[in-house]
């Protein structure tokens, strides 16, 4: 036999005997796994069918992909679609972002937003920058600024630190400012040198005493940052009206634990509201006392769903002085939800934006507050159209926390509630985080930033407006169930100034 024949088949014969090992491996694995399977009760499935009853979990799982990549069409998913996604990734590089051959939106479904173009659009040279506006007149460090768009909050520790640090510096360059989220102020909230609004949540993170009641000591330290301009009151967000935020224990590393003041490696669980405010008169004498303590703007941050006790707390501002009222009030959507929530809340509880804002609106113009009270939106608001909405409803600035991920390089895998997120946004896993680096990202905040002005501006030009906030209600209109759209301001008609209240009296 020659040497080549005999190399052969000694490999033959040993691949004959790999492929044997192979096998009787295998076997031997499945019938581990049959045993286990068909003894165990937690399962029904696979006790029922031993082995394949495996590959439900894993089918369930693969769905998932195979729904987001190739079976989903562009206007499908929830929560956020892919021409929605492409829109946001494409402005975040800088890439065109115009499309061919048509739109892939139907306008044809109730509650379509079509905005009422103008005989005569704007002029390039008539355009104009809008104009700023300042939130905390009584206070004694007002906050000036002309920004539409801003960062909503997102603390540290529900997104990484490269996240923040990269939000940070691109919200320097982007001219806009930076919610903190209600996990405490953190040096990567501070590295890039924007305007901050430090939230205080339910656990006054960052701000508590031994205790967890709120320590002015800490929030004169925490308002003394310069760039901190003003403070956000959290009663509710939109992922979970009426529930605390929680940070899952596998989350809670001993930097992020030390800046909230709790125990590392535990779940941060906040309580379900401020343990000092169960009515609208406690709620303005905690704005009054944080107000007073640090000097700056001071409102608070809402989910709507009963709105009459806003009717109430109108009053009581007029009653106690209208320096008394909140500089701001930031309200969230019910379809809101950048962390972990429980489905029955996510799912069922609060109004969304566009039934909230022009409600609150038109509650404080009934009250002549209009004007002293500013409002600041959040809900979904992450491509021009839906920002424009919000200016003609009656915004004076909106907030987005998701779109802003999404310009970080989110990909809606929906593992924000997890240490897993395969981007590096929403983990603190090391290795995960390699890729996100900061001022590549803040790059594209930035981009993301301009792109959303820019687009918004588009829509106001063609209305015949100079810019955004010029924009009203009889700017667009609302597609009915029966096809035909009505204007915005016939469905929220304007309210008449209470007597009582009117300044020219």
């Amino acid at each position: 036999m020659s040497a080549i024949a005999l190399f052969t088949s000694q490999v033959m014969g040993f691949l004959a005997t790999l492929f044997i090992f192979t096998i009787g491996v295998a076997l031997v694995i499945v019938l581990i796994l049959f045993i286990i399977d068909s003894s165990q009760t937690k399962d029904v499935i696979r006790h029922n069918y031993p082995v394949v009853g495996r590959f439900r979990n894993i089918f369930s799982k693969l769905g998932e992909f195979f729904r987001q990549y190739f079976f989903a069409m562009d206007r499908e998913e929830m929560p956020f679609n892919r021409a929605e996604r492409e829109w946001v990734y494409k402005s975040a590089n800088g890439h065109d972002n115009t499309v061919a051959f048509g739109s892939t939106k139907s306008i044809t479904p109730a509650g379509t937003v079509l905005f009422v173009n103008g005989p005569f659009a704007t002029l390039d040279e008539e355009a104009k920058e809008a104009p700023a506006l300042t939130l905390g007149p009584y206070c004694r460090h007002p906050y000036t600024t002309a920004s539409l768009v801003n960062i909503s909050g997102m603390s540290f520790g529900a997104i990484s630190k490269p996240a923040v640090t990269a939000l940070s510096r691109g919200a320097k360059l982007g001219n806009c400012w930076l919610n903190t989220g209600e996990g405490g102020l953190s040096p990567y909230h501070l590295d890039g040198g924007c305007d901050l609004v430090f939230q205080m949540g339910t656990a006054k993170y960052g701000v508590r005493d031994i205790e967890g009641n709120l320590s002015a000591e800490k929030l004169k330290e925490v308002a003394g940052h310069e760039q901190v301009k003003m403070i956000e009151i959290k009663i509710s967000q939109g992922a979970k009206p009426g529930k605390g935020g929680i940070l899952p224990g596998s989350k809670v590393t001993e930097e992020i634990a030390a800046i909230r003041g709790i125990n590392p490696g535990e779940d941060s669980i906040s309580p379900n509201r401020h343990s000092e405010v169960n009515d609208f008169s406690s709620l303005l004498t905690l704005i009054d006392t944080v107000r007073e303590i640090s000097g700056k703007p001071t409102g608070f941050k809402t989910v709507i769903g009963d709105h009459d006790w806003l009717e109430d707390m109108c009053q009581e501002i007029h009653d106690k002085g209208i320096e008394s009222a909140p500089d701001f009030i930031a309200i969230d959507s019910s379809d809101g939800g950048t962390g972990a929530a429980p489905m029955p809340l996510i799912d069922s509880v609060g109004l969304p934006i566009k039934s909230a804002l022009p409600t609150v609106v038109d509650i404080l113009v009934k009250h002549g507050l209009r004007d002293r009270i500013k409002l600041i939106v959040s809900g979904k608001l992450i491509t021009p159209a839906e920002v424009a909405w919000a200016y003609c409803a009656g915004a004076d600035f909106v907030v987005s926390a998701r779109g802003f991920m999404l310009a970080l390089g989110c990909i809606q895998a929906l593992k924000c509630n997890k240490n897993t997120c395969p981007t590096g946004i929403t983990t603190h896993d090391a290795k995960l985080q390699d890729a996100l680096v900061p001022d590549e990202r803040a790059t594209m905040v930035k981009n993301y930033v301009n792109k959303l002005r820019y687009g918004t501006g588009l829509i106001a030009h063609s209305c015949g407006v100079a810019h955004p906030r010029e924009l009203q209600r009889k700017h667009c209109q609302v597609v009915q169930h029966t096809t035909f759209p009505i204007p915005y301001d016939e469905l929220f008609p304007p309210v008449a100034t209470l007597p009582e209240y009117d300044e020219s009296n």
